[in-house]
């Protein structure tokens, strides 16, 4: 190997490196760079009909990787509970089948102890410098350039993503140009109807929505250009607090690109906190718990019912046919890491 050569990669690897170890200079003024938690998901299933044949019930387990370390506390459940997995993205889930009970509602409750960490990559610049022009996709990842049924790739998204991605060369520039077209040009708002089914079309159109709504389009631009990229959904942790109550839940998005690797974006909180706009492309903080990834979710074993838009609340089934009498409760307390 030349010497001129053997620079450029050696250069090329201490980037790599330096992206994977480096934080953005402000990461932290904006909050910890980890936080230790138990969290309790709770939920009932409630007015079940005393004539049923058969009660399933699944709900999402997150996973431990290098962003968030998982410990199951305890589980509390009418009836036996099996950990499982779906086929497609690997998300973990509790399944449970109610046969012989009289009861008219089920409680389930599961306690969690997870340590959350930052998960970034670093600012655009750095992305930039060592992101591959030409992109290559693995076999693995084809189902991440794949259409969802609410992320269309042709139609009304591609032609956004030829106006809004278009002209940049290499996945971080397009990401950044659909990161910035989003921001500037949709809000948060909850108000009315149509918004939380994280429909890219919908949300193209109506311009607002919630973290489901941001992202989809966005997920959508990307696979248009054949960028693999993926929806990650979880629960907020308030940022100023050390326990209560959490309404609902927070999702965001990641894209692949070349040396960096996935790079995560949270375009709905870069837009309530507006300072964090640049922090948002690269990163995201640890005032967080993912639960999920992917949409159209075909659970294990397989539900009766249609695919899940995503999976972040319980799914029931009762003789074969979705139930939604679910009452939910989540909250979390700050504690200390277990030595």
């Amino acid at each position: 190997m030349k010497p001129t050569v053997l620079s450029s990669v050696l250069l090329l690897f201490l980037a790599v490196c330096q992206l994977a170890a480096q934080n953005t200079s402000n990461t932290s003024t904006f909050s910890p760079r980890n936080r230790t938690f138990r969290f309790d998901y709770s939920f009932t299933v409630k007015d079940i009909p005393s004539q049923r044949k058969q009660v399933r019930v699944w709900f999402p387990v997150p996973h431990s990787d290098q962003h968030q370390t998982v410990r199951i506390v305890s589980v509390k459940a009418p009836g036996r509970t099996r950990l499982m997995r779906d086929r497609e993205y690997g998300n973990r889930m509790m399944y449970s089948e109610l046969k012989s009970s009289t009861s008219s509602k089920a409680e389930f409750s599961i306690e969690y102890e997870i340590t959350r960490r930052e998960y970034s990559r670093g600012n655009f610049a750095q992305l930039k410098r060592i992101d591959e022009t030409r992109i290559v996709v693995p076999t693995s990842m084809n189902r991440l350039v794949a259409p969802d049924t609410l992320i269309p790739t042709d139609g009304r998204i591609k032609e956004l993503a030829i106006e809004v991605t278009g002209s940049q060369a290499g996945a971080v520039a397009k990401a950044k140009a659909a990161y910035q077209y989003l921001f500037s040009n949709m809000r948060y708002d909850k108000t009315g109807s149509g918004w939380g089914r994280g429909d890219a079309v919908w949300a193209c159109d109506s311009k607002r929505g919630n973290c489901t709504d941001f992202h989809s389009p966005f997920i959508g631009m990307l696979r248009a250009d054949g960028i693999p990229a993926r929806f990650d959904i979880g629960f907020p942790l308030p940022e100023k607090k050390d326990k209560g109550d959490i309404p609902g839940y927070h999702c965001w998005a990641e894209f692949y690109a070349g040396h960096a690797g996935w790079v995560p974006v949270d375009i709905s909180e870069a837009w309530k906190a507006k300072e964090k706009q640049d922090y948002f492309f690269g990163s995201v903080d640890a005032n967080r718990v993912q639960f999920s990834t992917g949409r159209d979710i075909m659970l294990f074993p397989k539900q009766d019912g249609p695919a899940l838009n995503y999976f972040i609340y319980p799914y029931v089934e009762v003789d074969g046919k979705p139930y939604e009498k679910v009452d939910k409760q989540f909250s979390f307390e700050e504690v200390a890491p277990s030595a």
